[in-house]
């Protein structure tokens, strides 16, 4: 197979004394980026990161992760970033799942993940001997850890091809140009901070990395440091924009992540912000679709990408006309290998071609995708991914829990929060409740931990004998207090005929 190449020596030449990368005080050109890179690939080499194998890090937004990123391209190894919010039990199982060769953390993280040694060192490594490209594109660069409805978190194994896909396809759409300069604030645990690092790499477009996400940090780095481009979810947004956010040289801030309400695109647009919805997902390497500069009206997410297709599959997989409300399915260069070590799970989405998200939508007649629904359990908290049946078991531990479920109820700041619908065990008093919320704190990440728990005598069920989702996402949108249901069983939705994630 061809090498795939590293697009951050394409890039040191053709304009070597070209801006790379911005880190606070410290700035890369691409030459000088390019040399980090080689130099960190060989002492990995010496370390005996061989093709295939994983590095696993947790880390906030580092240029160390930019330049350990490319030098694990070359050596045909993979990155596989944890997120930094989660508990440190969650970590160390994804660090088992993962089987790394070598375990990094930043300097306030050590002692998260034990056994870990320092990134720092990894940003201008000594080195080793030279190694030659060994980057293949069907081999894994990223394993990122997302889930579905059991709640047992899954590794996507993103190749090579992915995210140079991606990144061709993305410039595409929205024209880019070498001068361009990308603001990253979405962490490298997500699909679309690696995405935007790569995607600046193939365009020879600058970097500018900050630690996380800050709403003054962002206003004065467009201000005052050119920024062109940036992503967002609606809360960041909204925050931006109450921070003074001007357009300054903004050519697309692009906004996703889950439901956008318009008036709050009516509002950046009137404050001058090029808003570009999209819709996509860690098992298709980001983005699916996105508005088109010029065409967009924030009603849709837009049309796919150059080179990837959508449609709309009814419950048995058939392609649905324009209008219809079905399953989006996805289909592309930019789509996962599978997840790691589950050949079922990889089964159940990746099907003759095809990645079938679980996501509920619709196509109009030129194509563009309304997202009526991010997989029916899935919750969608200021952008990060809470499901259910995670947080479900940890409160089925309690011994004062018979049932529970957990479903996202509207916030204003968030988009939307976790409540757990609680059952007690007989004998149990609902004076024990309370006490759920920090039995979970101890044992998930801080933004899993539901925002309320409700008591109820028994959980809705469907026909089929489920718990009715839909029922309870209802009865949670009312006040605070004891939560009741009908006795009778709701019939099937179509939603749990469909089977969504």
């Amino acid at each position: 197979m061809v090498s795939a190449g590293c697009p951050v020596g394409a890039q040191a030449r053709r304009d070597p004394d070209g801006p790379a990368l911005v880190a606070g005080e410290q700035s890369w050109t691409w030459a000088g980026l390019d040399g980090d890179v080689a130099a960190v690939a060989g002492g990995l080499g010496a370390r005996g990161i061989r093709p295939g194998d994983r590095v696993v890090v947790l880390a906030a937004n580092h240029p160390a992760m930019v330049v350990l990123l490319f030098a694990l391209r070359r050596l045909g190894a993979a990155l596989v970033p944890l997120n930094v919010r989660l508990a440190s039990a969650e970590l160390r199982a994804q660090r088992d799942r993962a089987l790394p060769r070598l375990v990094l953390a930043d300097a306030g993280r050590m002692d998260v993940l034990p056994g870990a040694e320092p990134l720092e060192p990894w940003t201008r490594a000594a080195g080793g001997p030279p190694v030659a490209d060994a980057s293949e594109p069907e081999a894994d660069w990223a394993l990122l850890f997302t889930s579905g409805t059991t709640g047992t978190p899954k590794a996507a194994r993103l190749p090579v091809r992915a995210f140079d896909a991606l990144a061709r396809a993305s410039a595409a759409n929205l024209d880019s140009r070498p001068d361009d300069r990308w603001l990253c604030n979405l962490p490298f645990f997500h699909v679309g901070g690696l995405g935007t690092a790569v995607r600046c790499a193939h365009d020879g477009a600058t970097l500018v990395l900050h630690a996380r996400f800050d709403a003054d940090a962002v206003v004065a780095a467009v201000r005052d440091d050119g920024i062109t481009h940036l992503s967002l979810v609606a809360r960041t947004l909204e925050q931006c924009l109450d921070a003074g956010l001007q357009r300054g040289k903004l050519r697309g801030v692009l906004v996703g992540g889950g439901p956008v309400p318009l008036a709050l695109v009516e509002r950046a647009r009137t404050a001058g912000i090029p808003v570009l919805l999209t819709y996509g997902l860690t098992e298709a390497c980001s983005q699916v679709t996105t508005e088109r500069p010029g065409e967009a009206d924030g009603l849709t997410a837009g049309a796919p990408l150059p080179g990837l297709e959508v449609r709309i599959v009814d419950a048995d997989g058939r392609p649905l006309p324009p209008g219809e409300e079905g399953t989006i399915a996805v289909r592309g260069p930019t789509l996962m290998r599978g997840y790691l070590d589950d050949e079922a799970a990889s089964a159940a989405v990746l099907r003759a071609g095809w990645l079938h998200t679980g996501d509920l939508g619709r196509l109009d007649g030129r194509g563009r995708l309304t997202v009526l629904a991010r997989r029916t359990d899935l919750i969608l908290s200021g952008g990060e991914n809470i499901y259910p049946a995670e947080v479900e078991a940890v409160l089925a531990a309690h011994p004062a829990v018979a049932e529970v479920a957990v479903v996202g109820r509207p916030d204003p700041r968030w988009g939307q929060v976790a409540v757990a619908v609680v059952v007690p065990r007989q004998g149990a008093s609902l004076g024990d409740l309370p006490g759920l919320r920090a039995w979970a704190r101890a044992r998930l990440a801080a933004f899993k931990v539901p925002a309320e728990v409700l008591p109820a005598r028994e959980l809705p069920r469907t026909a089929a004998g489920k718990v009715d989702r839909g029922a309870v996402q209802a009865a949670v949108r009312a006040p605070s207090g004891p939560v009741s249901f009908e006795k009778t069983a709701a019939p099937e939705s179509a939603a749990g005929r469909m089977e969504f994630k």
